[in-house]
């Protein structure tokens, strides 16, 4: 069998932690089954927020990692901010725009990214990648590149190389949306930079070989825009991550929520219909926790705290490395999932949903009835997806899995078909679409 190679470019790669850096990572691992060769293109010193070394484990040693520095407007910006008297930090998510009031250097640097850094701050790597990489893959003799955004700035890689050699073969996966993305009005763009996104992304959809991206909804919206055929790559969870994950009895009902809690999505309705439930049932008031595994924003953290009754019962844990994440979904009851608040939720898979699927849990989802999440929840067993304006329903459903939990029941009634969302089988799909001469409609 003839060994397929294949390039990745990525910005996110470990020790890169959170969920931007699952989904190639986990693939690469898998696809030296199906015979390919991957080669990984990543900065040498990226600005990322989260750090997980754990996740070195999975880089396969067939897989080729190419570095190379990349320069960031973050530092010129931190250094903007003593002007304003700020505190310097090391955080990038600390120039994205927040809800609530907002100092001046927040709005200026809010102001700057939204308008002034199109597609987003890593565009300064474009040119240098592009020239790093047309050498590189003549001389290694690699006939394909995939190019994963956000940041969309990597598929600006991919629309250079593929000009300059047109025979490359170009797949763009896209993780996010682009123009359709709700994180541009957060930071603020105008009808300019909203117009320039419009325009890149035209260009991307129109050049590449193939696209594809990771729900049924974002399918439908770059068919769209692009007006061409979009291929579906869902995320996934990984078999090997769960294999030693036991869900076992514990003292207290535990709900966990995995991920941020930004200033977009909106727990509140949950909570509150989980404070309701304790002043109904006395039991459930005694035995219930929540816990929140990774970053919150400052806002609902005040939420909770500033609530006596809330505040007794949940628990802020931080970003933790994902190997201790597999400990913690053991000590779960239920999970929970919101999606209340983002824009296009309907369309919204997050990673983490397709991990708790893999633990067999109850799933608690809060936000649309009718969209992707819902669908998948609804085909698997896990459980559901609840409107967030029916507390009754959602009570009800925490009630349910309450009294299940009383009496040892920690299971939800899923089949098997959730290995169809494990990576080894998704990297089967990946291997497939490097065959030459597989479908490719423009």
């Amino acid at each position: 069998m003839t060994e397929k190679k294949v390039l990745i470019i990525t910005y996110y790669w470990p020790p890169s932690g959170g969920s931007g850096v699952q989904r190639w990572l986990k693939l690469v691992k898998y696809l030296p089954q199906f015979g390919c060769k991957p080669y990984v293109f990543t900065p040498e010193n990226p600005a990322f927020a989260i750090r997980d070394e754990s996740l070195l484990k999975d880089v396969p040693p067939e897989a080729e990692v190419i570095k190379l520095p990349i320069w960031e407007p973050y530092d010129a910006f931190f250094k903007m901010s003593g002007w304003f008297g700020r505190k310097k930090s090391a955080r990038p998510t600390d120039l994205v725009a927040t809800a609530g009031p907002r100092s001046l250097f927040q709005k200026l640097s809010t102001w700057v990214r939204g308008n002034m850094l199109i597609p987003d701050p890593r565009i300064f790597w474009v040119r240098p990648a592009a020239r790093h990489l047309h050498k590189y893959l003549k001389e290694h003799n690699i006939p394909t590149i995939i190019t994963t955004g956000p940041p969309h700035s990597m598929h600006l890689i991919g629309r250079r190389l593929k000009r300059k050699n047109p025979n490359l073969t170009w797949i763009a996966d896209f993780r996010d949306p682009w123009s359709e993305w709700g994180l541009l009005d957060s930071l603020m763009s105008g009808s300019f930079a909203r117009n320039q996104h419009r325009r890149l992304e035209r260009c991307v959809l129109k050049e590449a070989d193939k696209v594809i991206t990771v729900t049924p909804f974002y399918v439908r919206q770059f068919e769209h825009l692009g007006q061409r055929r979009v291929q579906l790559l869902t995320n996934g969870f990984d078999t090997d991550d769960f294999r030693e994950v036991q869900v076992r009895p514990t003292e207290n009902f535990v709900i966990r929520h995995v991920g941020i809690i930004n200033e977009k999505n909106n727990p509140r309705p949950f909570m509150l219909a989980v404070k309701a439930l304790m002043e109904e049932d006395a039991a459930f008031r005694e035995r219930v926790r929540i816990e929140f595994t990774g970053e919150v924003h400052p806002q609902f953290r005040a939420f909770v705290t500033a609530d006596p009754v809330l505040s007794s019962i949940s628990l802020f844990m931080g970003n933790v490395p994902h190997k201790e994440l597999m400990s913690l979904y053991g000590q779960s009851s239920l999970l929970l999932v919101v999606l209340t608040g983002y824009k296009d939720a309907e369309g919204y898979l997050p990673g983490k949903l397709f991990e708790y699927l893999a633990t067999g849990l109850p799933v608690l989802g809060v936000g649309p009835e009718h969209g992707d999440a819902a669908v998948m929840l609804n085909a698997t067993g896990a459980g559901a997806m609840i409107d967030d304006k029916n507390p009754a329903a959602i009570k009800a459903f925490i009630l349910n899995v309450f009294k299940h939990w009383q009496q040892g029941e920690l299971k939800a009634a899923t089949g098997n078909g959730h290995l169809l969302y494990s990576r080894k089988e998704l990297a089967r799909s990946v291997a497939a679409m490097l065959e030459p001469g597989s479908e490719n409609h423009k």
